[in-house]
């Protein structure tokens, strides 16, 4: 049986890799800019608020993500220009131009994705193997580079001046220059730091080594803090930090009961889908909002809600519980002391 003789050139045995990964992050661009305006803060479906919604249960990156969502123009800032850098990023990686520094951007786009959403995905652990692919994906093809199909083999091949320079190995294609002996050594290395996030993560955000299994997208769960009553008014923090990224949480009523468990106070569906702005202080981009049927609070909104009665003016002094109700069924209780 006769053979062909192939030359072994990992860029190219990597081009599928290559175009996939490239138009996953190239893609991103397209979908914001021209299939659908995604960067207007204005419109339904701002990337912003997709975004916001990554706050709740942010691995290391937490604090940034909180301080980007207070301030609306300087999270729309950093939107577009991380829009910017993913469609360069997916464009040069899929014309394997300057590959290797692409493959970082590929690395820090995927890390960045793993600590901000890994948590979310409500059956697939969706975001979680986007990133940790993502990663492993940028390692691989940094290694490789770019092989026959690509710019910068063009380049090589037609010898352009920057082709000459030591620098063009480590930013584009052709043989790195490391010493033979040590390769090995930095693919194993690399190999078991990635598989060590991986591993890590996959613990942190769903339990999946060891313990109770969990999934932070399938059900709300909203936090109320700071309650507080004061002559006719009564004020609490709400935040929602888990449940499906793309719905709300619908909540059906709002009611205060006293230590024996009396209703002293009660908000109906009806009467929550009718509140007034100023009863709602919003921290955040993602908005807490009065919908058709309900109070809508989508995963990552956080605000102050301002109820006023006068029933509460004669409230005498003790424990008081808040409950929060959702069209599910679930509930969220909190103690007050007057």
């Amino acid at each position: 049986m006769k053979t062909v003789n192939i030359k072994n050139d990992a860029g190219l045995l990597a081009l599928a890799l290559r175009l996939v990964v490239g138009w996953t992050y190239f893609s991103a661009f397209w979908r914001r800019t021209v299939l659908v305006d995604k960067l207007n803060p204005e419109l339904t479906g701002y990337i912003g608020e997709k975004f916001n919604a990554f706050l709740p249960n942010a691995l290391g990156i937490k604090p940034i993500i909180q301080y980007l969502v207070e301030n609306p123009d300087i999270l729309w800032i950093n939107m577009v220009i991380f829009t910017i850098i993913e469609g360069i990023v997916g464009l040069f990686i899929m014309f394997g131009l300057f590959t290797r520094i692409m493959s970082i951007g590929v690395f820090g786009l995927a890390m960045g994705i793993l600590l901000g959403s890994g948590w979310i995905g409500t059956t697939c652990l969706d975001e979680w193997q986007i990133g940790v692919l993502g990663i492993a994906t940028g390692f691989v093809l940094f290694l490789t580079g770019s092989g026959k199909y690509s710019m910068d083999n063009y380049l090589i091949k037609h010898n352009f001046t920057i082709t000459k320079k030591r620098w063009f190995s480590w930013l584009g294609s052709g043989i790195l220059p490391i010493k033979e002996h040590l390769l090995p050594k930095i693919v194993l290395l690399g190999s078991l730091f990635i598989l060590g996030i991986t591993l890590m993560t996959n613990q942190v955000f769903h339990g999946g080594l060891w313990g109770t299994l969990h999934n932070k997208s399938v059900k709300p769960k909203l936090e109320i803090t700071n309650g507080e009553i004061q002559n006719s008014t009564i004020t609490f923090d709400v935040f929602r930090t888990e449940g499906v990224d793309v719905y709300g949480s619908w909540i059906i009523g709002i009611e205060l009961f006293d230590n024996k468990n009396n209703m002293i106070l009660e908000y109906s569906q009806e009467d929550l889908a009718t509140l007034d702005k100023y009863n709602i202080s919003n921290y955040y981009v993602s908005k807490i909002k009065p919908g058709k049927h309900s109070l809508i609070i989508p995963l990552g909104a956080k605000a102050k809600i301002n109820l006023e009665n006068e029933d509460l003016s004669s409230l005498p002094k003790g424990k008081y519980t808040i409950k929060i109700t959702d069209i599910s069924g679930a509930y969220w209780e909190h103690n007050i002391d007057k």
